[in-house]
């Protein structure tokens, strides 16, 4: 019984010591910005005919690598505007393109810094309502003032991304 209640006592002793060195390492996420991140605005808009040509943008620059993308573009609201399968494009990646150009605007950032976030172990960011941490989310800003997303699935993560960008070049150009 003594041998079981010193065992005991130094599990204890071994596991403070573990949670007290786990302690001072400094959490990244209690450091204070001194400005907002990703503090865009959100502007009127996108219309239908713009959101028509960024997806044509995107879908041309698929075209040339033989990809087979789903293409979303979506308001400042986050409401889809305008949409396009390629040619198949699989299934699954319809509400993908949707949910990324979705997240790009709502969170006012390209999904792939979320995907970089969760990878560099801020995992918090898998517990956020809306998002999704794969690239190929792109916010539209157009006079410094969000007014739209872009988002593409079908896919890598990296060929979304390119799609995307085609695309997001339209509007983004010196933002």
């Amino acid at each position: 019984m003594r041998n079981l209640a010193l065992a005991m006592s130094v599990a204890a002793l071994i596991m403070s010591a573990g949670v007290a060195g786990a302690q001072t390492q400094p959490n990244p996420l209690d450091v204070i910005p001194d400005k907002m991140p990703f503090d865009v605005p959100y502007g009127a808009p996108i219309g239908v005919d713009r959101a028509k040509a960024v997806i044509a943008a995107a879908a041309d620059e698929a075209k040339k690598h033989g990809w087979k993308l789903n293409i979303a573009v979506v308001d400042s609201g986050g409401n889809l505007v305008a949409f396009e399968r390629m040619d198949g494009a699989q299934l699954a990646s319809i509400a993908i393109s949707e949910h990324k150009a979705r997240t790009a605007v709502t969170f006012r950032r390209e999904t792939k810094a979320i995907e970089s976030g969760i990878q560099s172990g801020l995992n918090y960011l898998t517990t956020l309502d809306g998002v999704i941490g794969s690239r190929g989310g792109i916010p539209l800003v157009e006079n410094g003032m969000i007014i739209g997303a872009i988002g593409c699935s079908g896919g890598t993560g990296s060929q979304d991304e390119v799609g995307a960008k085609a695309g997001a070049a339209l509007v983004n150009k010196g933002s």
